[in-house]
C-alpha cells in the first residue's frame, strides 16, 4: 500500500491549537553553547576534576556543539573531546576535522587516536597505551600530572593504560548529567522548536493511518518528516498496533495494521538542534469507533499523566514524588511503565523518578528545581494482555510550577 504523504482528513482541527508561538523565534546558539560548556565546567570544579575525557556523542555536542555520524560515532571510538577549565581539544574522526572550525568553544581541533578492536585489530593492546601516553602528555601540560579525570564510554583497557599513566580516574557521568539537567530559556527555545517539528511529523503519521499499512510504513512517516525539518535522528522505533501494544517495548515490525485497533507511539525524537522531543500517543485505525475498553484504558492512562503533571512543583524531592504520585491500578501494575517520570535535554536524562513500589529497589533521592524538563509517562495494559495504551507529556518546571511542552492534542474519540 502506498501512503499518501499530503493525505488530509477533516478529523485533525485539533492541530491547529499545536504550539507555533515560537516557530520563528531567533535562537542564539552561540548562548546556548556558552551556557551549556559553562555549566559542565562549574560542575567539573565542584567535585575537583580537572579535566574530563568524553567520548558519549551527546555530551560532546553538549558541552561543544560539535557533532559529527552522531549513531556511527556512538559505538565507534573515533572522535573524543578533552574539556579543561580552559581548553576544549576535539579529537575527531579522520577526515573530518573541518566540520567544527567554526566552533567557538573548542581550542583545538586534533586527529583521533582510534582505540578499538575494529581498527586496531589484534594490535588493540598497543594502540590503548598508544592512545594513553598521548592523552597523558596533552593532560600533563594541561592541568598537571597525577590529576583527577573523569571519563566515560572507553574501552576497559584504555581506561586502565591511562590509569597507569598516574592520573586518578573519577566517572565524568555526574558533572555532566547534572549540568545537563538544568535549561536556559535561550535553550529551551531548541527544545520548542524541536518538539514543535515533531508535532507537524506526528500530525502526518496520524493522517497516515489506516487499516492495512504495516507498522513500520507508517513509523517511516514520522522518520522522513523529522529529517526534512532537519532534526537529526529517531533513538527507538516503538510504534506497535492491535495486541503488540501491550506490554510496551514491542517495536515497530512488519505486521499490517488491522481495523479498530489502538497504535501507540513514543517518539524519541532526536529533533531540530539535537534536542529530544519526547512524547507519547495511541490512536485508533478505524473505520469503526473505539471500544468501550479501548477508552477506558485511554482514560486510564490520560488521568495518570495528568495527576503526576498536576503534583510536579519546584523544591519536590523524588521520594515525595514518589510517594504523592498517582496510585496504579492493581490489574495495570505489572505491566507498568518503568518509570513513572524521567529527565530529557539532548536525549533521556538525570533525573529518573520512580514509581511508589519501586522506590525502595531502584529509587534515589534528589530535588525538581526549575529549569528541569522533565517526560511524565503512563503505560496502561492488563496482563492478561488485551490492548494497552502509552501516553505521555514534556513539561518544564518552572519557579512556579510547570509549563506544557508537548501540545500534540489527546484523542476526543478515545477520551469519550
Amino acid at each position: 500500500m502506498e501512503i499518501d504523504w499530503h493525505a488530509e482528513r477533516t478529523d485533525l482541527a485539533d492541530l491547529s491549537l499545536l504550539d507555533t508561538e515560537h516557530a520563528n523565534a531567533p535562537i542564539d546558539l552561540v548562548a546556548v553553547r556558552g551556557y551549556r560548556l559553562a555549566r559542565v565546567r562549574a560542575e567539573m570544579a565542584k567535585r575537583g576534576i580537572a579535566a574530563c575525557v568524553l567520548y558519549d556523542q551527546v555530551n560532546i555536542r553538549y558541552a561543544t556543539g560539535a557533532r559529527n555520524m552522531q549513531v556511527f560515532s556512538a559505538r565507534n571510538t573515533g572522535r573524543y573531546l578533552l574539556l579543561t577549565e580552559r581548553d576544549a581539544i576535539l579529537y575527531e574522526f579522520t577526515g573530518a576535522m573541518h566540520l567544527a572550525d567554526d566552533l567557538e568553544t573548542l581550542t583545538d581541533i586534533r586527529p583521533a587516536i582510534t582505540a578499538s578492536f575494529v581498527a586496531a585489530g589484534a594490535e588493540i593492546d598497543e594502540r590503548e597505551k598508544l592512545w594513553a601516553r598521548e592523552t597523558a602528555a596533552a593532560l600533563r601540560e594541561l592541568v598537571g600530572d597525577r590529576a583527577t579525570v573523569g571519563v566515560e564510554r572507553m574501552n576497559a583497557g584504555a581506561a586502565a593504560a591511562l590509569a597507569a599513566e598516574g592520573f586518578r580516574l573519577v566517572d565524568a557521568q555526574e558533572p555532566v548529567e547534572m549540568a545537563r539537567c538544568i535549561k536556559s530559556p535561550e535553550e529551551m527555545k531548541c527544545v520548542r522548536a524541536s518538539l514543535q517539528a515533531t508535532e507537524a511529523g506526528v500530525a502526518r503519521l496520524r493522517a497516515a493511518i489506516r487499516p492495512g499499512l504495516t507498522e513500520n510504513a507508517l513509523w517511516s512517516v514520522l522518520h522522513q518528516a523529522v529529517i526534512a525539518q532537519d532534526g537529526d535522528y529517531i533513538e527507538t522505533r516503538l510504534l506497535n498496533s492491535g495486541p503488540r501494544t501491550n506490554p510496551w517495548f514491542q517495536e515497530s515490525g512488519m505486521r499490517v495494521i488491522g481495523e479498530n485497533e489502538l497504535i501507540a507511539l513514543d517518539t524519541d525524537v532526536v529533533g531540530c538542534h539535537g534536542y529530544y522531543a519526547d512524547f507519547s500517543r495511541t490512536f485508533h485505525s478505524g473505520p469503526g469507533a473505539p471500544s468501550r475498553k479501548q477508552r477506558e484504558l485511554y482514560q486510564t492512562a490520560h488521568e495518570q499523566v495528568h495527576y503526576n503533571m498536576g503534583i510536579i512543583r519546584p523544591g519536590m524531592s523524588f521520594r515525595d514524588y514518589a510517594d504523592q504520585a498517582w496510585t496504579i491500578p492493581e490489574k495495570y501494575f505489572t505491566n507498568r511503565y518503568y518509570l513513572s517520570a524521567h529527565g530529557v535535554g539532548m536525549t533521556g536524562e538525570y533525573p529518573y523518578l520512580y514509581h511508589r513500589a519501586d522506590f525502595p529497589d531502584a529509587g534515589y533521592d534528589g530535588v525538581i528545581e526549575p529549569g528541569m524538563t522533565l517526560c511524565v509517562e503512563s503505560f496502561i495494559g492488563e496482563e492478561s494482555r488485551g490492548e494497552g495504551v502509552k501516553l505521555e507529556q514534556q513539561i518544564l518546571v518552572t519557579e512556579s510550577g510547570i509549563e506544557l511542552l508537548s501540545r500534540f492534542p489527546f484523542e476526543d474519540a478515545l477520551l469519550g
